[in-house]
């Protein structure tokens, strides 16, 4: 059956090369069976309606015939649209890719663009590695409510791989210098060719000599043997700022796990606060309760009693009921600008007994009420 390939790559006959360029990225994208959702047979489709249409010749050709030509199914080597090339996908020689052993001519006889580029470095192409870096740790601090509200400095003792502290790092005996890696002759990579069903695969690695800085030490440090780690007990201070949350995490750069010349990680704080028997947290203000005998509700009093800072004086108006709601400003938990405010909350407790006296008195009371 004849095959349009300008609706495969959904292009019309009049399609420039950089269109034709274009349709078939996308597809190739799409449809590529290493990539989710990639369809195998789409995409040798797609490849051989591009193969043929950037190719001057075949294109003139298949105007003229179609895909049942002689240079096409019709006259091909067990029906391979590309002439029976061998070791490509399905017929397809990835060679004659950019970078992969084929030139790029622009006149068919290869491809304008990087194999790598077009799949995102997804076949391990020879593109530049990432920088090195430890890895990150994480640990649980725990803090006490009144350290959360106010802010403290906490000192923790890690069990991780750091820089060593005789060499600083570069594996070096100290008074001694660096040499030229003979490994990877100063590049700090290597690289290897391995041949897949894609074609050769260039692969770019740091040397496993200097690990990627390109030089070595001329007399090895004692205390890390060369490597410019060592693994022992760290002490770290935590700045744990205040008005953070239970279960907020801080972050500091570059105190995690250190790798021979590369990045440490970072090390991730958890924070675990303790409760208050006394005061709770609502924004950044604080809540407490406080009980006061009926008495000092219906004629007022002047409660003292201690807060996070220290002792507080707080005036009760007349009248006073259960649920209300008294303020002092400024002594709930800091924003980094300013500070909430302490809420009192008041519960009127009543007695649960009387005497014939002050039955008497509240009999006098009603009726003034």
């Amino acid at each position: 059956m004849a095959k349009d390939y300008y609706k495969t790559l959904g292009v019309d006959k009049n399609a420039s090369e950089a269109d034709l360029k274009a349709a078939f990225r996308k597809l190739a994208h799409q449809h590529h069976p290493d990539k989710n959702g990639g369809d195998d047979k789409k995409f040798k489709e797609v490849n051989e309606a591009y193969q043929t249409l950037s190719d001057k010749n075949k294109r003139a050709q298949y105007d003229q015939f179609g895909s049942d030509g002689p240079s096409f199914g019709g006259g091909g080597q067990s029906g391979n649209p590309f002439g029976g090339q061998q070791g490509g996908f399905g017929g397809f020689d990835f060679s004659q890719f950019q970078g992969f052993g084929g030139q790029s001519t622009g006149s068919g006889q290869g491809f304008e663009f990087d194999l790598g580029d077009l799949f995102g470095g997804a076949f391990g192409g020879a593109r530049a590695s990432r920088a090195r870096r430890g890895n990150d740790i994480e640990t649980q601090v725990r803090i006490t409510f009144k350290e959360s509200v106010f802010g403290v400095e906490k000192k923790i003792v890690l069990n991780k791989t750091s820089v060593c502290k005789v060499c600083h790092g570069d594996g070096a005996k100290p008074g001694t210098k660096l040499k030229t890696c003979a490994t990877c002759k100063g590049q700090g990579k290597i690289s290897q060719v391995q041949r897949t069903i894609l074609g050769n695969m260039q692969t770019v690695t740091d040397c496993p000599e200097c690990y990627g800085s390109g030089k070595i030490p001329e007399t090895k440090c004692d205390t890390c043997k060369g490597a410019g780690v060592t693994r022992d007990k760290s002490e770290i201070a935590i700045n744990i700022p205040a008005g953070l949350n239970n279960g907020d995490t801080l972050r500091m750069d570059g105190q995690g796990e250190a790798i021979p010349h590369g990045a440490s990680g970072d090390l991730f704080i958890h924070l675990a606060i303790e409760s208050h028997p006394m005061f709770k947290r609502m924004g950044n203000d604080l809540i407490m309760a406080k009980e006061i005998p009926l008495a000092d509700a219906l004629l007022g009093t002047t409660l003292e009693f201690e807060s996070l800072d220290g002792k507080e004086k707080l005036e009760v108006p007349e009248g006073t009921n259960t649920g209300d709601q008294l303020k002092i400003k400024n002594r709930g938990v800091s924003n980094g600008r300013s500070r909430g405010d302490l809420l009192v909350g008041i519960k009127v407790i009543m007695p649960k007994k009387l005497s014939k006296k002050a039955k008497a008195l509240i009999e006098d009371l009603k009726k003034e009420l």
